[in-house]
């Protein structure tokens, strides 16, 4: 028996015509600004912690809704990841992130 294929997640844009051919432009942006700075120092002590690890934020970037995916920039995703994981291990709870 053939199972479908899962549809795949809005984070794999592979085969998908909307972005198929189109050019890849550097990112504007240059190096991280204070922002993206601070966001990276915070994943590397929360890694280094063994609070954190690449998958966890990997699942958690990919896991978005498509319109967060796609609206936030590199770093909030990250940031958005992070949130998710130290919420869900009990680090920290919804009131000390607002």
């Amino acid at each position: 028996m053939d199972t479908p294929a899962p549809a795949p997640a809005q984070h794999d844009l592979g085969g998908n015509p909307r972005f198929r051919c189109t050019p890849v432009e550097p990112d504007a942006d240059g190096p991280p600004d204070d922002f993206g700075k601070r966001v990276d120092a915070l994943r590397v002590v929360l890694r280094e912690k063994g609070l954190l690890t690449t998958d966890e934020q990997r699942l958690n970037i990919e896991s978005l809704p498509e319109a967060e995916y796609f609206g936030l920039t590199y770093y909030e995703k990250w940031l958005r990841a992070i949130a998710a994981v130290m919420l869900a291990k009990g680090a920290v709870s919804w009131e000390e992130l607002q």
